[in-house]
């Protein structure tokens, strides 16, 4: 098999690719093959982002990459190229430019986005909720400002919600708690989360379904130069690629 190394502030992971079938990483797994004592685990603190940064002023190209979410009550549109709900197809995606990949990094994750936030950009979570979790957070952060905030949240007065909002300086705005479906996490049960940024709007997916928008409320989005992950979840790979 094809050996991968991951390097995070000068720590080298050894892994093993296990599946080729688009033209990027798909899964990573450790390489059982390398002594774990030669190899030290991955930090939790990734700055290190290859190629260069996507070029500013980039023209929009509407319905190019996601299907248009659906009005209450009808069915969930499919990933782009995929025409029905059966089998997860995730956005094909070509050789990025800009790649960050991250193999079980710990829980409270920062990420160091030197580029900022741009239209195109696509970040993978695949992840585990705990048995016991309350909520978890994933925070698009710009200095001391959340540009995009994402707390689900398991039992908020016996009901499961997912809170979407942005703060700027010790402001919180408007919640958005809207989904297009159920509530997409269980306790103790794997997830896939995908979210897009276009010029318009921050745009999520939990296991192939698409389940709401949020509209950009602040300015300088190459300015968000961090995501950090929090709580009750056990995290199994973070990636930031560049789709086409």
């Amino acid at each position: 098999m094809l050996k991968s190394l991951l390097v995070s502030n000068g720590h080298v992971c050894n892994c093993k690719l296990v599946s080729s079938t688009l033209s990027r990483i798909s899964v990573l797994v450790p390489d059982t093959s390398v002594s774990s004592s030669s190899s030290p685990p991955p930090s939790q603190h990734s700055d290190a982002l290859s190629g260069s940064c996507p070029s500013a002023g980039s023209a929009p190209q509407a319905n190019s990459l996601w299907s248009s979410l659906p009005t209450s009550g009808s069915g969930f549109p499919a990933w782009p190229g995929q025409s029905t709900q059966s089998a997860p197809c995730w956005p094909r995606t070509q050789t990025a430019p800009n790649l960050i990949c991250m193999l079980h990094p710990v829980v409270p994750y920062n990420l160091n986005l030197p580029c900022g936030v741009y239209d195109k950009m696509m970040m993978t979570i695949l992840a585990h909720v705990q048995p016991n979790a309350k909520m978890f957070t994933v925070n698009f952060l710009r200095g001391n400002d959340v540009a995009f905030h994402i707390n689900p949240r398991f039992n908020e007065g016996g009901k499961q919600v997912v809170v979407c909002n942005h703060k700027v300086g010790e402001r919180w705005g408007s919640e958005e708690r809207d989904l297009k479906g159920p509530f997409p996490f269980a306790l103790g049960i794997p997830f896939k989360m995908k979210i897009l940024c276009t010029h318009e709007a921050f745009k999520v997916a939990v296991n192939n379904i698409p389940l709401f928008e949020f509209k950009h409320r602040v300015r300088g989005l190459n300015q968000v130069g961090r995501i950090n992950i929090l709580h009750d979840i056990i995290l199994t790979y973070v990636d930031v690629e560049t789709l086409p």
